[in-house]
């Protein structure tokens, strides 16, 4: 099977054929310096599960299975780089180090400079709605490359990939405390106002050995972000990040809530 990537213009008026996805596909592992790889592979990495779903093919084809072997060579590589890094840390201090390295967003930006969004295969729907900017679908398609570089040509071009694309964030020594994002949404609310910020878990789910827990971040009255994790801690640690990446929506309101707060007090 042939895909296709189709300019605007042509000579004759037509649509001008600019190159098909393996030839796309091929191209980048190229231009980063990886051994090639057999097109059924590389499809199944660049295979979003929207795409197999949409052309009827079997769920196992989408990148989903190596996205999980990629998350587990992601974690050993970076695992046995701090290891060696930091020879003083003790294994908490190693495990939060780890943890801001494999953050979702750290992923995607990542994923993002790699390019990866351009190089999927998405259903429509999810093509039409922005999927190629989307940060959990373009970290879930970098680990899943990652997991096909580790089948195709090893380990130490698995290791190679992740630290030559991860020296950015290795070399500043990142710390999961830095992404904290409870702590930082405190910060900023309490920089301006003077409440707090509280948490509710709206909803458990899910059979007891995966329960799947959301909360909600609240100001007052106010929802300011939503939360969906395996535990109420995670949960809250992911509607707090929302919070803060929408608050330009709700950071007017802070003052004038704490104000009216204020004279309810003094009637």
């Amino acid at each position: 099977m042939r895909f296709w990537w189709w300019g605007r213009h042509r000579s004759d008026g037509g649509p001008a054929r600019i190159m098909t996805s393996p030839d796309k596909w091929h191209q980048f592992m190229k231009d980063n310096g990886l051994p090639r790889m057999a097109d059924a592979l590389l499809r199944q990495a660049f295979s979003h599960p929207s795409y197999v779903r949409e052309l009827q093919q079997p769920a196992a084809s989408s990148n989903q299975r190596l996205e999980l072997l990629g998350d587990a060579v992601l974690d050993l590589v970076m695992a046995e780089h701090l290891y060696h890094q930091y020879p003083e840390e003790m294994e908490g201090e190693l495990t939060r180090r780890k943890a801001a390295m494999v953050r979702r967003t750290a992923l995607a930006q990542i994923a993002q400079s790699l390019g990866l969004g351009d190089l999927l295969l998405l259903g429509h729907g999810e093509d039409e709605t922005g999927g190629r900017q989307k940060a959990s679908l373009l970290a879930d398609a970098l680990e899943a490359l990652i997991g096909a570089i580790y089948l195709a040509s090893g380990w130490t071009a698995a290791q190679d990939f992740i630290l030559n694309n991860f020296e950015p964030l290795l070399s500043q020594g990142a710390h999961a405390d830095d992404f904290d994002y409870k702590s930082q949404l405190q910060q900023f609310v309490q920089s301006r106002a003077k409440s707090l910020p509280s948490y509710e878990t709206v909803r458990v789910s899910g059979p007891p050995h995966e329960r799947v827990f959301e909360a909600e971040v609240r100001f007052r009255a106010r929802s300011l972000g939503q939360g969906q994790g395996g535990s109420k801690r995670l949960a809250e640690q992911r509607a707090a990040q929302e919070a803060l990446e929408h608050r330009a929506e709700w950071m007017p309101h802070l003052r004038g809530e704490e104000a009216t707060a204020g004279e309810d007090q003094e009637q």
